[in-house]
C-alpha cells in the first residue's frame, strides 16, 4: 500500500504549518525553518505496517478508545512528548475499536496502551495514563535502551 496521505504539523520553532506525509522515510522538517516538526499520525489495521513498522526512527504507538477518559487524558501529553522529541519519534494514534487486528496483535486488554516500536519490535509497553514528564522519561529509556542494543 502506497499511503499518500497528509497531515498538517505546526512548527514549535516558527509556527508555520506544514503538510507531512503520514508515511515517509526520514524525519519531517519545517519548509520554512528546516527544525524538525513534530510527527503525529492515524493509523489503522489497514496502513499500519506502512506507517509504524517500516519508520526508521522510534515509533510510539497510542493504542486509544474513544470513550476512554484516560485516553482523552493522556492524549494532549503524548502530543506534548511528540514536540518535545521532534525529529526523534514518531507518535502514532490507534482507535482499538475501529483496528480489532492490532488490538489482537499487541494484545491490548485495556486502554491507553502505549508502546515504542523500533522497527515493528516492540521495546516498552505500558498501560495507563500519565503526565508527559513521566511519558517523555519513558520514551527516551526506551530508546536509551535501543541505541545501546544497536551499538552492540
Amino acid at each position: 500500500m502506497n499511503t499518500t496521505r497528509t497531515v498538517t504539523a505546526t512548527c514549535p520553532n516558527c509556527g508555520r504549518t506544514n503538510r507531512i506525509p503520514v508515511a515517509a522515510e526520514g524525519r519531517p522538517n519545517c519548509g520554512h525553518c528546516r527544525q524538525p516538526l513534530p510527527w503525529i499520525v492515524d493509523a489503522g489495521d489497514d496502513d499500519f505496517a506502512e506507517v509504524a513498522d517500516n519508520a526508521t526512527q522510534p515509533v510510539v504507538v497510542d493504542l486509544w478508545a474513544t470513550w476512554c477518559g484516560p485516553c482523552r487524558m493522556v492524549s494532549p501529553a503524548l502530543e506534548q512528548v511528540a514536540r518535545d522529541l521532534a525529529g526523534r519519534i514518531k507518535l502514532v494514534k490507534v482507535d482499538v475499536d475501529k483496528n480489532p487486528q492490532l488490538s489482537r496483535r499487541f494484545e491490548v486488554q485495556a486502554v491507553p496502551t502505549l508502546l515504542v516500536l523500533d522497527q515493528g519490535e516492540t521495546v516498552a509497553r505500558q498501560a495507563g495514563a500519565a503526565p508527559a514528564h513521566v511519558l517523555r522519561s519513558w520514551v527516551e529509556q526506551a530508546m536509551k535502551g535501543r541505541q545501546t542494543t544497536a551499538g552492540k
